[in-house]
């Protein structure tokens, strides 16, 4: 998350120093008295404030949407894990329990043999 943050704040920095180039461009090429200079600056300083900020609710919604979409995934995930390592025990019980039958078995075989010998 901590890359995309970086992202967003370059994206952010080239967005303002751009519109201010081209402003600032546009303003010393336009052939205009100073107070419509002045004017015209103020009201595009307003405009690019209102992008940024537009620009920033949107990457704000964005980010958030993210966020909880990472939230309801890692906690699906959580809960596979459980239902796998619940399956794991029992299956591994099982083995054991199969295993313990087999040993009983097997020594009351070995048992049995001797005397079946016997007789």
């Amino acid at each position: 998350m901590s890359d995309s943050g970086g992202e967003v704040g370059a994206f952010f920095a080239g967005f303002l120093v751009g519109g201010l180039i081209g402003a600032g461009a546009a303003l010393l090429l336009a052939p205009q008295s100073g107070a419509e200079t002045r004017e015209q600056i103020r009201e595009k300083s307003i405009e690019l404030r209102n992008k940024a900020e537009d620009t920033l609710e949107e990457t704000r919604a964005k980010v958030e949407a993210v966020a909880a979409d990472i939230k309801r995934r890692a906690e699906e995930l959580q809960v596979q894990s459980k239902i796998v390592l619940e399956e794991g025990q029992k299956h591994l019980a099982e083995a054991v329990e199969e295993t313990r039958k087999a040993a009983v078995a097997a020594v009351t075989k070995e048992e049995a043999a001797p005397k079946a010998a016997k007789a």
